[in-house]
């Protein structure tokens, strides 16, 4: 069969896994801190005998978009949202450390501090645990301050600080979970320039109009290589009838 239909096979490969992931973007268009995927592909010439002049399709490492989404007041004094540039720590279901951007926190069963993921949130010591408490209030560098259970209401105490980091985006890469690692594996130290606005979360990074274009791009450039196979089984078999001719 002519080679024509490999290449258009890579082409028809690489067209679905970026309409995933633009499916997947738009499903978490209202999630809140996500930051979208990205998909590239390139082309690669195909040297064997002859000329290299056939090209397949390549994909590359996946990448994200890093731009913040727009912050949203809630007036839920455990919801934070990350200014600029940053991220906040929390704990996988693996025990290791990784990083989001998602602020909207609650405190779970075990009176445990985690975000509307279920993620549970890293303090200076581990997962944060809340005590017996009336009022809580977190500062601008993650500080959280609480009025324990049947306390003055000038007795604030200070329970713990909210681990927020600052790594180069290009050293993070998002895993199963959905949370973003080192690709080193390392663990980012804390930092304490990043700050967070409470009672507010941010939104998704994702723009709903453009990955719609994305997915009707996408749609047609996939029909155009299932077309090019088609015109591959069609000139094998024009060529088999000539040779059966012969």
């Amino acid at each position: 069969m002519d080679k024509l239909v490999y290449v258009a096979m890579t082409g028809a490969k690489e067209n679905m896994l970026a309409q995933a992931k633009s499916a997947n973007n738009l499903a978490n268009v209202s999630t809140t801190g996500f930051r979208a995927d990205l998909q590239h592909a390139r082309s690669l010439q195909a040297f064997g005998d002859g000329f290299p002049s056939r090209v397949f399709s390549l994909t590359e490492r996946p990448g994200y978009r890093f731009d913040s989404g727009t912050i949203q007041t809630t007036g839920n004094d455990f919801d934070v949202a990350v200014k600029d540039q940053g991220w906040i720590a929390v704990q996988m279901p693996t025990g290791e450390e990784a990083y989001t951007r998602r602020g909207d926190l609650k405190i779970n069963a075990n009176g445990l501090l985690e975000n509307g993921a279920g993620h549970l949130v890293l303090g200076n010591g581990g997962p944060i645990a809340f005590p017996p408490f009336e009022k809580v209030d977190i500062g601008v560098d993650g500080t959280i301050t609480i009025k324990p259970q049947g306390a003055a209401d000038n007795e604030m105490l200070i329970l713990d600080r909210i681990k927020l980091v600052n790594p180069d985006n290009g050293q993070l890469m998002k895993n199963d979970f959905g949370l973003f690692v080192r690709k080193d594996g390392g663990i980012e130290p804390p930092d304490a320039a990043v700050q967070v606005v409470s009672g507010a979360i941010e939104s998704s990074n994702v723009n709903a109009v453009e990955e719609m274009v994305n997915m009707i791009s996408l749609s047609r450039q996939f029909e155009l290589q299932v077309k090019m196979m088609q015109t591959a089984e069609q000139n094998d078999q024009s060529i088999s009838q000539l040779v059966r001719m012969s």
